[in-house]
């Protein structure tokens, strides 16, 4: 697999569950909007913060090489 562009060695091995998490983020939704059952909303909030974290640390991670 080529390293895209805005990929570093700390980075690539996240990238599936980062795209895992965006996958149930969109999914959660969809049910939300379907449902209206607010727990889907509330865990698509909750993967939201995880990926942001996760995304900060990463950060962190490349600037230190």
């Amino acid at each position: 697999m080529a390293l895209r562009e805005w990929d570093s060695p700390v980075r690539e091995p996240w990238n599936p569950l980062i795209k895992q998490c965006l996958d149930a983020i969109d999914r959660h939704e969809e049910l939300h909007r379907r449902t209206g059952y607010g727990w889907h909303a509330a865990q698509a909030h909750q993967l939201r913060l995880y990926v942001r974290g996760l995304k900060a640390w990463i950060h962190g991670q490349e600037g230190r090489g």
